[in-house]
């Protein structure tokens, strides 16, 4: 539970440095995001240069995901124990000298390798990324922080094929990694700068769990690529099946620890789940459409240079919308925007399937660019949710799941365009962009569930640290605040009744989540508490932790409280912990 006072200011960091600092991010993500892309482009001629077979050659693309994915919760959870900043500079260096190292590989060997270090560069710099940016800005401006880091995500996605087609027409396949050898060095001294300190917990790392996690999602990842490219069918379920056993070893592993490497105690925040569930279908079926309409382009006749052109609207729309959706996620809930979205991507995508053949260039590209407001619209209110319903102690955690559901969503996407290439090579891709429609339509639905929680949200929002009501009236103050949208509270399942303060009363969590939770209410009056008991000795903070830790689950977390505090929980300390913008009483 213990914590080290960030060196940096508590609500975000003073200007310039903050646009330093998110400079260095957006750099490390914009090199991270490509990178996942640009490397399907060059494969030919990879596998040319180094004399291997075109399925091989796939290894590139392979080696970079799986090490990517299996490495970005462990590094999250370490980073809440060594500093986000330093496992970013870290995953900085890493990924610099392996692109050095993957543009001067000889073989296919050396390749995969040289790309594997450079997946797990990419895993330190995205799995803390949104922990940084939460640290970066204040917590008025977190949803516009937030949208420069989704419009640097989608945007980088998105352009991957027309950079490296850009870079491939001047120069041969190697400057593909090269040049991040200097945009590397640029974004580490920046980082050096500028990057904040944050605070610390202090716990070791959990060892057992990531190599389960890792070989879990190596397994998982490996099976699903290979099925879907009909690559030894009977080895592909044994790794789908072996990954399933370890991922249920893993969750026996995780699941009662006090801070779990897969976050399953934010997970058990429903509005966190529900954010979780939401991007990883968005961003299957956004990729499903991103990877079907190359091939649905050409299936219509177009040229290889017109299909860069034609794919080109969709991320210039997601950065028109991403910002502005930014400045709207800090104004109303991320429920209804994140569904207005993904419904518009959803209709992109099914009147891209209805486009005619004969049909002219500028009716595609209005369809290309509804597809990218609608998926910028979305991603920015969702992924702000999702940061903000975590503790800001968690905030490695929830960053790193933030970027495993967008990995997830997208190899499961690009593995949905695979298998049904297979089954239907002629008209396959078009079956796709109706498939993608209706996973968009899904994720609306999943996005709208969050509502209720959403409102209640805002209704908390709105009031004062005096106006707060205690245990016995937050359910008459949650009437009221749904009451005014024309919801009935009595009809809204249990678990959508107040996100933020239900489970504190209710209990069902382990002691570890409440310390999380309330860790930095702990930090500013823990001084207090062993200055009434003999100042901060040693034995005094053993006793705070084995106060917190001996609990374990607990139906009643309230007399946790009352034993640190001496009487009942005060709700005051919780709504600005939480982040919400208290007003001033009118």
């Amino acid at each position: 539970m213990g914590a080290e006072a960030p060196a940096s200011s508590a609500d975000g960091l003073p200007v310039p440095r903050r646009y330093w600092a998110i400079a260095a991010i957006v750099l490390a993500i914009t090199m991270s995001s490509l990178d996942s892309s640009i490397a399907n482009v060059a494969l030919p001629s990879i596998a040319r240069d180094l004399q291997t077979s075109k399925a091989a050659s796939i290894w590139v693309v392979n080696a970079y995901q799986i090490a990517l994915l299996a490495a970005i919760l462990p590094l999250a959870s370490l980073g809440e124990i060594v500093g986000y900043r330093r496992i970013s500079q870290s995953g900085l260096v890493v990924f610099t000298l392996a692109s050095a190292g993957c543009a001067l590989a000889t073989t296919l060997p050396l390749l995969s390798c040289a790309r594997v270090a450079q997946g797990l560069g990419a895993a330190g710099m995205m799995s803390v990324s949104a922990a940084l940016v939460r640290f970066t800005y204040p917590q008025a401006m977190l949803g516009r922080a937030i949208g420069i880091n989704a419009f640097t995500v989608a945007v980088s996605a998105a352009i991957g094929p027309t950079v490296a087609s850009a870079v491939l027409a001047v120069a041969q396949w190697p400057w593909l990694f090269g040049i991040n050898v200097p945009i590397g060095t640029a974004a580490f001294i920046i980082a050096v700068r500028a990057l904040p300190e944050t605070p610390r917990t202090q716990r070791p790392l959990n060892y057992v769990g990531a190599m389960l996690y890792a070989v879990t999602a190596i397994l998982l990842m490996a099976g699903v690529q290979a099925f879907a490219h009909d690559t030894a069918e009977h080895l592909a379920i044994a790794e789908l099946v072996g990954g399933g056993v370890l991922g249920y070893a893993l969750l026996q592993h995780e699941i009662n620890r006090a801070s779990p490497l897969v976050p399953f105690d934010l997970l058990r925040i429903r509005l966190f789940s529900l954010s979780i569930a939401t991007s990883i279908a968005s961003f299957m079926a956004q990729m499903a459409g991103l990877v079907a309409l190359p091939f649905e382009i050409q299936r219509l006749g177009r040229s290889a240079v017109e299909t860069g052109l034609l794919m080109t609207p969709w991320p210039v729309a997601v950065a028109i919308a991403a910002p502005i959706a930014g400045r709207l996620a800090d104004r109303y809930p991320a429920g209804i925007l994140g569904a207005i979205g993904l419904l518009l991507l959803a209709a992109g995508l099914s009147l891209l399937a209805l486009f005619p053949a004969n049909g002219s260039p500028a009716d595609f590209i209005w369809r290309m660019g509804l597809c990218g407001l609608g998926f910028g619209f979305f991603q920015t209110p969702n992924n702000r949710t999702l940061l903000a319903s975590a503790p800001r102690a968690r905030s490695g955690a929830a960053g790193g799941m933030l970027a495993s559901a967008r990995l997830s969503g997208q190899t499961l996407g690009a593995a949905l365009v695979a298998v049904v290439l297979r089954v239907s090579p002629s008209t396959g891709s078009n079956t796709v962009l109706w498939a993608g429609g209706s996973i968009a339509v899904i994720a609306a639905v999943i996005s709208m569930s969050r509502l209720a929680a959403a409102l209640l949200d805002q209704a908390w929002h709105r009031i004062t640290t005096e106006q707060a009501p205690g245990a016995a009236g937050i359910a008459a103050f949650e009437t009221a605040a749904l009451r005014e949208h024309g919801i009935d509270y009595s009809a809204i399942p249990p678990r959508y009744h107040s996100t933020y303060f239900s489970h504190i009363f209710a209990g069902g969590y382990s002691a570890g989540y409440y310390a999380y939770l309330w860790s930095e209410v702990l930090a500013r009056d823990t001084g207090q508490w062993m200055l009434a008991r003999g100042g901060l000795t040693r034995a005094n903070g053993d006793r705070l932790r084995e106060l917190v830790l001996s609990r374990g689950r607990t139906a009643d977390p309230q007399s946790m409280f009352r034993d640190f505090y001496g009487g009942p929980p005060d709700i005051g300390p919780l709504l600005e912990y939480r982040g919400l913008m208290v007003a001033s009483a009118t």
